[in-house]
């Protein structure tokens, strides 16, 4: 029996990432792949463990870094609405970070007296511990049952649920970090783990002027940097590698072809890593880089039919004065 008055009963966390055997902590075969491409890359969860989420929640208030905030004016305006459209409902996060901007929907469910859990999903275990715990003294009809994981291997777990139905959040454009392949597969993973009748709420963030991109990613305080730099300090820790980071720089620009913005490490030194855990031994170029992170721009329009194509259908769609942001929530419908 859960209590609303003991926040101890109503906090549950599993940690997939050390019981699941295709867990990414456990091989590193996704690292081995990337490092040894002609084209270097490294998958962007690497950038997230405990020290990266603490910088990407800083990146957040950056006066340049704007989809936080529009995103979060957007949400204000609107979470009553989702509100009321789902009714009480297991509320799953993709990614959830500090749950900033998730506040403002749950707020709107603990207004209507929504006695909902939330299942936030990130691979941070100790960012999600302390976000639910402080969520939990806010809300007083929530309970949590926390998922430390990937987005993938958590939508194939999902908790079991006794609530009439399911919204799965997906906020702060993280989706333009997935290639447009991994995305066609994102959405189809989602479709599956849903109801007919559950939610989808999409934050993508738009095409726009390409000086406000690149400033946002370039920041004048060189907190993106140390974000980007901090994944080759990870790998160190996780791998028993040797990256120096004195040896390599952030670099991050707008690829206007593929409508997207590139974070890369740039090596400045021919050098060789090693990565002992993995056997792994990897030659650098002078001025080679590794590509660690992309984000791609949307079309609303665009994007509402390809959720569309994947049964997810949209049923209202948001957007600032500026039209920099844009919020979507669908619906699974039956093919």
């Amino acid at each position: 029996m859960i209590t609303q008055n003991n926040p101890k009963e109503r906090l549950q966390i599993e940690n997939l990432l050390l019981t699941h055997p295709r867990s990414y902590t456990q091989h590193g075969n996704d690292v081995i792949e990337g490092l040894t491409q002609f084209s270097k890359v490294l998958p962007p969860h690497y950038l997230y463990d405990d020290y990266g989420s603490h910088l990407f929640e800083q990146i957040c208030d950056l006066p340049e870094y704007y989809p936080t905030r529009t995103e979060a004016s957007i949400l204000a305006k609107i979470a009553p609405v989702i509100a009321e459209i789902t009714g009480v409902c297991d509320c799953i996060e993709l990614g959830s970070g500090s749950s900033t901007k998730t506040r403002l929907l749950l707020s709107a469910y603990e207004e209507l007296g929504y006695g909902i859990r939330y299942v936030p999903i990130d691979v941070s275990p100790a960012i999600l511990e302390v976000s639910a715990k402080a969520l939990l003294k806010e809300f007083a009809h929530l309970t949590i049952h926390g998922l430390v994981s990937t987005y993938e291997l958590a939508l194939q777990e999902l908790p079991v649920s006794s609530l009439p139905t399911r919204i799965v959040v997906f906020l702060g454009s993280t989706l333009g970090n997935f290639t447009p392949e991994q995305c066609e597969q994102l959405f189809t993973q989602i479709y599956q783990a849903l109801d007919p009748g559950d939610y989808f709420l999409l934050g993508v963030d738009l095409q726009k002027d390409i000086k406000v991109l690149e400033a946002a990613y370039n920041d004048s305080q060189g907190i993106t940097a140390q974000f980007n730099l901090n994944m080759l300090r990870h790998l160190n820790w996780r791998f028993q590698g040797d990256f120096d980071l004195a040896q390599f720089q952030h670099r991050a620009f707008y690829n206007e072809t593929e409508s997207r913005i590139e974070m890369h490490l740039l090596s400045q030194c021919s050098q060789v890593v090693h990565l002992k855990k993995l056997a792994l031994a990897v030659n650098f170029a002078d001025q080679e880089t590794i590509l660690t992170e992309i984000s791609r721009k949307f079309n609303l329009a665009t994007m509402a039919a390809n959720l569309e194509k994947h049964h997810l259908q949209p049923l209202h769609s948001w957007t600032d004065p500026q039209q920099w942001f844009g919020v979507l929530l669908c619906q699974k419908i039956d093919p």
